[in-house]
């Protein structure tokens, strides 16, 4: 049920660039942390599905990050998202995601500028000026043809060469284009935040994240006006955003669902887990690197994360995966996505080397060396099971370097896919006892019914 809308006023931009990989979440970063600095309260975002990038803004800003995304997500819920920030912020930072324009289809359809568009918020673009200088221009000015409805409102030039190099660039830019260069940031060698496979290295595991934050937030202090972008920002129009009416509670016994977090599984969005809390549960953290045995819960959300990465150890804790097969096999509840589908497998392959995982689920898997699944998911349930009903359209998001090898043709699967990769086949969800185990990441505000059916599931399918 939605209460009529209301006219919410919050500073906002976007941060977006032409590209992938052209130091959008360093400058992000950067200016979540050193707006923090200045006392500012900072709501930070991230558009698109991403788990990685979101975590890093979470610790620039001392503050969950909120995933915004167009696909997985209806209107409503993204501009409720922002008007509840509205509360609690004093200015939103949005990263985008890959190009300004770039999306599911020529049309640019969920893209980071229809969520600019949608939300009424002011775009920094960031532009790589490695090896370039008055093409800058052409391409600020391409994006003001591409799209004229689109408050282009200022340009970061990033990994400038020099003060020659600099001055060529704006100059062009001021003789092209009418955006105003509100920072230029020099080239770093030794400031750009590692990678591996699936993005960025989450910044649990990176050794120095802290100092990582602390530099960026230097750098982009020193390199660009933050006086003038936050009049950027508070010129963005107030929004008209729908107030969803308070979820109501589960008014019987609260449940305890488990959530595997430590840094093999740390995919997931904090509007799921807020959405259980508010459907009924109590949610209780655990750990399968670390923790000797399961504890008593009602049900287990097993999320993503790179269990790949963290396989021997995975493996070595054996009392939590015996423990585990038992309670599935005994019938407990249990979601898995991706990273969570690989450690209920028989086995997971890394590098050649078979490491003994779950079991709980009659496949073997392999970490591969290349992408075997990426980007938006649509799908429909067409079988039975614990959580979903019969004929429910699901929208999620995928991302994995690893395939089934072993057993994909004999388990039974609940999930029709007509968009994405999933187990193959054209299929995902692979349903086992009361385990469902997909590929396919979902968000909360794109399947409302998930959360009530965990609890409903937890509760042994009774309310």
């Amino acid at each position: 049920m939605q209460t009529p809308a209301a006219q919410t006023t919050l500073a906002r931009l976007v941060v977006a660039g032409l590209a992938g990989d052209t130091g959008k979440t360093l400058i992000s970063t950067g200016l979540v942390r050193a707006l923090r600095r200045r006392a500012l309260r900072v709501a930070p975002f991230k558009k698109g599905p991403d788990y990685i990038d979101a975590a890093w803004l979470t610790a620039a800003a001392g503050a969950a990050a909120r995933n915004l995304d167009t696909f997985l997500m209806p209107a409503s819920a993204i501009l409720a998202t922002l008007a509840r920030a509205a509360g609690r912020a004093d200015i939103a930072v949005i990263e985008g995601n890959r190009g300004l324009f770039d999306g599911m289809d020529a049309e640019g359809s969920h893209s980071t500028a229809q969520l600019a568009r949608l939300t009424g918020t002011p775009v920094v673009l960031v532009v790589n000026a490695a090896k370039v200088t008055r093409t800058v221009a052409a391409q600020i000015l391409g994006c003001q043809v591409m799209d004229p409805k689109l408050n282009l409102a200022a340009v970061i030039i990033n990994r400038v060469a020099s003060r020659r190099h600099e001055a060529v660039i704006r100059e062009a830019i001021v003789q092209t284009t009418d955006v105003p260069v509100l920072g230029a940031v020099p080239a770093q060698e030794t400031l750009e935040l590692p990678s591996r496979h699936l993005g960025l290295v989450p910044v649990a595991e990176h050794p120095r994240s802290e100092e990582m934050l602390e530099r960026a937030a230097d750098l982009v202090a020193e390199s660009v006006d933050l006086d003038a972008l936050l009049a950027v920002a508070g010129e963005a129009p107030r929004m008209e955003a729908p107030t969803a009416a308070p979820a109501s509670t589960s008014a019987g016994t609260k449940v305890r669902i488990g959530v595997a977090r430590d840094v093999a599984f740390s995919f997931y969005y904090p509007e799921n887990l807020e959405e259980l809390e508010r459907a009924g549960a109590e949610l209780v953290f655990v750990s399968p690197l670390a923790d000797a045995a399961l504890p008593n819960v009602d049900a287990l959300y097993l999320g993503g994360g790179f269990p790949e990465v963290h396989a021997a150890r995975l493996a070595a804790n054996r009392g939590f995966r015996e423990a585990l097969g038992r309670r599935i096999a005994a019938g407990l509840p249990v979601w898995a996505e991706c990273g969570g589908l690989m450690y209920l497998a028989r086995e997971l392959v890394v590098g050649g080397v078979a490491h003994p995982m779950v079991g709980a689920i009659p496949v073997s898997i392999e970490q591969t060396g290349r992408p075997q699944g990426h980007g938006y998911v649509a799908a429909r349930v067409d079988t039975p099971n614990p959580f979903l009903g019969d004929g429910s359209a699901v929208r999620g998001h995928e991302f994995h370097y690893s395939r089934i090898t072993q057993g994909s043709d004999t388990v039974p699967t609940a999930l029709a896919v007509t968009r994405g990769v999933g187990i193959g086949g054209g299929r995902d969800g692979i349903q086992v006892a009361n385990t469902l185990a997909c590929y396919t990441h979902i968000h909360a505000a794109g399947v409302p019914e998930w959360a009530p059916a965990m609890v409903r599931a937890a509760h042994g399918g009774q309310l």
